[in-house]
């Protein structure tokens, strides 16, 4: 009998019966489609060994005028900028608080060791601290009380009237109060939850809902975070909560500031700040008369590395008094925008932040109202033009604010070609600049539609894609249903209770929009989908990431894992997530398809493989061919053993030579009226492609029906 190529249609079809898909592919994991032939995708390796706290949502990369490439972490608990690979937290503060006279309580009974080492529990005192379980305060320059360090950033283990207790690395010598006087602590803003957690009875969701004595049932959702950059500076904020500002100039480590007690003050900085940055000051003690630890002044009259200090942009120069000039520290932290102006015109809340790339407007979506706290999640307000200050309209700025009327809340935006595209929970806008006196106007591109979360929308080759909460969608100019060839499998097996874990990104080396969801049993990110949208296929897998970024402004694409770390992705074959390289299990499995017209069965005695492994680090990479034979497409797959049969083998590169040399040809035993592929790599730095494998059959009589 002549051999039989085998040459399958490209892209994971699960859709339909796996009868039906015949001449495709219904199984894969870590593997995508080029040219139509399927392969192991690029490895991931560790940027460093350094880890973050929490799990991250949101990552964002820019460069500073200094060419520095850094990148925005945004996670369930912390807020950092990263640089050569080291985390830097700045995370903002909510309150600052001057403590009594020794503060801080240690007890020798509370002294632990765990899996990182010798801890003790530390109590402080602070009757006006509003301080909340599992949230993380910061102490400065204080003293040592019992041989326990208390400088850095703390975890808040308990809280009861007037008091809570932190989790200190390190052993106390003894049992006892102590820190002196002249301490401040800072409060960060709340962490939020790692994933989304259903609520049910008496205080879930708002205050007056549900019956009395009962409540209704709500959500608490997990944190996440929106973040761009303006100019080399950075907006970010969580969902929900205020809006930061954190200035390249000032850094992300504390540096000196010298004070020098006049009037007015004059302050010495390590480095040159312009006018009208805004600053906090730390303390090593006191500062003078005129000054208070965290509060945000900005710099006025500056020359060269001295300025005065203050309380508003271009504002008089605060005078100071008092024995205090000395050495204090800039904070690190970002900025409430809300104080940035002095005034109740920057919103209090938000949903969501964007700065435009037309005329550079930062844009709160979903926010609090103009000049009032009220909250309103349709609501679309956008600072002048070209400041993240200046939030008041009037008749001589850009200022302004628009509601949206479709939907009940905004969830998400993109920058787009010469507009914004906005979503609701229902429809999609178009926002475009059109000057004064509207200055921005909006126009429903799509209604009736849905959106998944703030992360689950992607922008490439001038398509936006996004998955909603039960089908795809692409905008090219009009809003259309995206087809899927996964449709089924993926939202029958999807937790809907965690669906703002969903984040979607680009791999734009590869033509790929990738989108990462819990299952349907997993509060964690564990599988993904990917949509080729130049060879319009579909694949898809598992794996864990929960934020992902784009090569853009970095060589390589870079992920977020639920190892506190980040990981660039395409590079080498093999998980390098820990430092220590493992291997990726990948494979793909056919649908069903006749040996020949499928009315006999068939005899396989040989398989004839068509494989590269171009671009494998190891010695000897292999793959291995499994076929799998059925009688016909209800009877489920036969096993050859029970006739003495082989239905597998391993396929290696044999010698590196000018025209790549693999397995020839692999002997087997196999019956059947239909056949499976399964084509599958385990080992360390393999790479491979399929081609088109043949298979040497004959007839072997109609035996069964």
């Amino acid at each position: 009998m002549p051999l039989k190529k085998i040459q399958l249609k490209p892209g994971v079809n699960r859709e339909n019966t796996r009868y039906t898909n015949e001449n495709g592919w219904y199984d894969s994991d870590k593997i995508r489609f080029r040219q139509g032939t399927p392969e192991k995708i690029g490895g991931w390796q560790q940027i460093s060994a350094a880890t973050f706290l929490g799990t991250c949502r949101s990552l964002w990369t820019w460069i500073t005028l200094g060419a520095q490439k850094l990148i925005g972490v945004g996670t369930n608990v912390k807020f950092y900028i990263s640089n050569g690979g080291q985390y830097y937290c700045q995370t903002p503060f909510e309150k600052i608080n001057l403590l009594g006279t020794n503060p801080f309580t240690t007890d020798v009974g509370s002294n632990q060791t765990g899996s990182e080492g010798p801890y003790t529990i530390v109590t402080v005192t602070d009757a006006t601290s509003g301080a909340k379980l599992n949230n993380y305060v910061d102490i400065y320059n204080a003293p040592t009380v019992n041989n326990v360090v208390l400088n850095g950033s703390f975890l808040i283990t308990f809280t009861g009237p007037g008091y809570y207790k932190i989790l200190v690395k390190g052993t106390a010598a003894a049992s006892g109060a102590g820190g002196g006087t002249g301490v401040y602590v800072f409060y960060e803003i709340d962490t939020g939850p790692e994933f989304a957690i259903p609520l049910t009875g008496w205080g879930a969701g708002g205050w007056g809902t549900g019956t009395w004595g009962v409540g209704t049932t709500g959500v608490d959702p997990l944190r996440v975070w929106s973040q761009s950059n303006f100019g080399e500076n950075l907006i970010f904020g969580p969902r929900g909560g205020g809006i930061y500002y954190w200035n390249a100039s000032v850094g992300y480590r504390p540096s000196a500031a010298t004070v020098t007690i006049a009037s007015p003050a004059v302050v010495t900085f390590a480095s040159a700040l312009l006018d009208g940055t805004a600053v906090q000051l730390l303390t090593t003690g006191k500062l003078p008369t005129g000054l208070v630890p965290g509060t945000v002044y900005y710099v006025v009259g500056a020359s060269g590395i001295t300025c005065k200090l203050a309380a508003t942009p271009g504002g008089t120069p605060i005078n100071t008094s008092g024995t205090q000039s000395g050495t204090h520290y800039l904070s690190s932290h970002g900025i409430n925008a809300s104080k940035l102006a002095g005034a109740t015109s920057v919103p209090i809340k938000q949903n969501y932040i964007i700065v435009s790339d037309i005329s550079r407007f930062v844009f709160a979506l979903g926010c609090t109202e103009y000049g009032s706290t009220l909250f309103d999640p349709m609501l679309i307000r956008w600072a002048d033009q070209e400041s993240v200050t200046d939030w008041a309209p009037t008749a001589t700025n850009q200022a302004g604010f628009l509601r949206l009327s479709h939907g009940s809340q905004i969830v998400t935006a993109v920058q787009s070609r010469q507009e914004l595209l906005v979503w609701t929970d229902s429809s999609l806008y178009s926002l475009q600049y059109v000057g004064a006196p509207i200055i921005w106007k909006a126009d429903i591109v799509g209604d009736n539609i849905s959106v998944a979360g703030q992360n689950a929308v992607s922008f490439a080759n001038g398509v936006s894609y996004w998955m909603g909460v039960d089908k795809f969608y692409k905008y090219d100019g009009r809003t259309q249903t995206l087809s899927c060839d996964l449709r089924q499998y993926i939202f029958g097996d999807i937790n809907t209770s965690q669906l703002d874990q969903v984040y979607s990104g680009t791999n734009e080396g590869f033509n790929e929009v990738w989108w990462f969801y819990c299952s349907k049993n997993s509060t964690r990110v564990d599988r993904y989908a990917v949509y080729n949208y130049l060879e319009n296929v579909w694949y898809y897998g598992t794996m864990g990431r929960t934020a992902w970024l784009d090569s853009g402004l970095r060589s390589l694409p870079l992920a977020a894992t639920y190892a506190n770390n980040l990981v660039d992705h395409e590079i080498g074959y093999d998980d390098n997530t820990s430092g220590t390289p493992t291997p990726i299990a990948a494979f793909v499995t056919s649908a069903e398809f006749d040996i020949e017209d499928g009315d006999h069965f068939m005899f396989i005695r040989r398989v004839l493989p068509d494989v590269t492994f171009r671009g494998s680090t190891s010695e000897n990479p292999a793959i291995t061919m499994t076929l799998y034979p059925l009688i016909n497409s209800g009877s489920g797959y036969d096993d050859p053993a029970s006739e003495g049969g082989v239905n597998y083998a391993a396929i290696t590169r044999t010698a590196e030579v000018p025209v790549e040399k693999f397995t020839g040809q692999v002997f087997v035993r196999v019956r059947g009226r239909q056949l499976a592929i399964k084509v599958e790599s385990t080992g360390l730095g393999v790479s491979w492609q399929l081609g088109a494998p043949r298979i040497d059959m004959r007839p072997d009589g109609r035996r069964g029906t």
